[in-house]
């Protein structure tokens, strides 16, 4: 990612009402898209006008639809997003690095159950329809409706098929969780898109030789307002790793002092680590 399109994600997480479709869109600038092709938003334009035509597919679904119930929002979406335009994931999405990042979500048409519901979101949203994200652990789907009154739950990664309230405390607990009110509420933007830099950093960290992606990953997600402190650490681990010795125990030394106040045992190892890493300069 360019010095331009970091500083333009920084601002648009720390804005009023930050813009989930732009954020995982920018993430691309950091695998293959290149702003000196005419700049940042003639780079995103592609990805913005595939977003209009799913938005104007869903459109034309909705024509004639009077006040649909959440069920039949659902369908009209699934039918609209998962039936005529054929997105959904598949059976390799989670083999893909490309599942994780939006443009190519967009381009492909297969993405993992976060990207694909991002894309529902962003066209319910356009057209002023009760959609909103809900992270369940280990699966991603969405709320259909009012999620203090009526709502359906929904799978945008099988084709938008319903979930019951069982189906979903199922998912749940296949990844150790039981089901909670609060794992139900509408997931705010900023923490959709931390969960998305998430399944990229865990992609990139089961692939040794994906060091550097892993890096970028940390790097945006310490640009958002909320993140994991741990995820400082990771950044000066991965720095060390891709080489940046000296950045990288720099950076150890300084998560250390934080340390200290709390946890001085572990403030010991990581400048332990730090130590290391200057003697690789040798």
């Amino acid at each position: 990612m360019t010095e331009d399109s970091r500083e333009r994600f920084a601002a648009e997480a720390r804005g009023g009402t930050p813009d989930l479709a732009l954020l995982c869109l920018l993430m691309g600038f950091e695998v293959d898209l290149n702003p000196e092709e005419g700049g940042l938003d003639a780079c995103l334009a592609p990805a913005r006008r595939a977003l209009d035509r799913l938005t104007a597919l869903a459109a034309a679904a909705f024509r004639g639809a009077a006040e649909p119930s959440p069920t039949e929002t659902a369908a009209l979406l699934a039918g609209a997003l998962a039936g005529s335009a054929d997105l959904r994931g598949g059976p390799g999405a989670y083999l893909r690095l490309e599942s994780s990042l939006l443009h190519q979500v967009l381009r492909r048409g297969r993405g993992l159950p976060i990207t694909v519901s991002v894309v529902w979101i962003s066209v319910a949203r356009a057209l002023g329809l009760p959609v909103y994200g809900v992270a369940l652990p280990g699966h991603f789907v969405i709320g259909v409706g009012d999620p203090d009154g009526e709502y359906v739950l929904a799978d945008p990664f099988h084709g938008g098929q319903l979930l019951s309230l069982d189906e979903a405390a199922a998912i749940a607990a296949d990844a150790g969780h039981p089901l909670s009110d609060d794992l139900l509420r509408p997931a705010e933007p900023l923490d959709i898109v931390l969960r998305v830099l998430g399944n990229i950093r865990a992609w990139a960290a089961a692939r040794p030789e994906h060091a550097r992606t892993q890096l970028w990953a940390a790097e945006l997600s310490l640009l958002l307002p909320r993140h994991p402190a741990q995820l400082r650490l990771e950044r000066a681990e991965l720095l060390v790793k891709t080489g940046h010795f000296t950045e990288g125990a720099r950076e150890m030394d300084s998560y250390a002092e934080i340390l200290d106040a709390f946890d001085p045992d572990s403030a010991a190892r990581v400048r332990l680590e730090a130590k290391a890493a200057r003697h690789r300069l040798n």
